[in-house]
């Protein structure tokens, strides 16, 4: 990992537990064993990290909706599900900064990162209005079933931890049926068999 790196990453890790504007260049400094002069030598400015932190999680993001596959409504928002809370899990301090960091931004980085959260959001309802067209998912508004569904997912990041009671397969596959019923998708068969059955319905 080249020095830019892992300045991005120390400072992802930093804004996430302390807040931006809690943590100092020095300190970031200090993690990273450089003199605080040093760190510019390697970028602008603090804010300058902020966004770029935002970059690269939303690159992450992208990402799965450029890599969902092709076919029915339903198997595409299952893996946009899944492939959003793996990035989350994978990526939590980066998705942490994404979500919540992101807004003490100042124009026009601030409008950059306002601009990336769209680009995400209307790809995700796009996918919500492929359901739609096709009878499989029924909404009555596009734009409030999109934003439950990434409210749903993005609040994931406040509670999820790798050593949790759920695996992120299991929580990822949970998460997936309740979106669905939420979007007006019938429970498969295999998980109304799961609830006749009472087999692994505790979290």
């Amino acid at each position: 990992m080249d020095r830019r790196s892992q300045i991005l990453t120390i400072a992802g890790h930093l804004f996430s537990q302390r807040g931006y504007h809690a943590t100092s260049m020095r300190e970031l400094a200090r993690h990273l064993n450089l003199q605080g002069g040093s760190l510019y030598a390697h970028i602008q400015s603090k804010e300058e990290l902020l966004l770029e932190v935002v970059r690269q999680a939303a690159e992450r993001f992208q990402k799965v909706l450029e890599e969902l596959p092709s076919g029915d409504p339903v198997t595409r928002m299952k893996a946009l599900v899944k492939g959003h809370l793996r990035v989350i899990a994978e990526e939590l301090p980066r998705a942490t900064v994404f979500f919540h960091e992101w807004k003490h931004l100042s124009p026009p980085l601030l409008e950059e990162a306002k601009a990336l959260r769209r680009r995400y959001e209307e790809g995700v309802q796009a996918v919500v209005e492929e359901g739609v067209r096709a009878g499989v998912f029924r909404v009555e508004n596009v734009r409030l079933a999109t934003l439950f569904v990434l409210s749903a997912l993005n609040w994931t990041y406040q509670w999820y931890r790798p050593d949790g009671p759920l695996s992120l397969e299991a929580l990822a596959e949970a998460y997936a049926e309740l979106v669905l019923k939420a979007l007006g998708v019938a429970a498969s068969p295999e998980g109304e068999r799961r609830e006749e059955g009472g087999e692994d319905g505790e979290a």
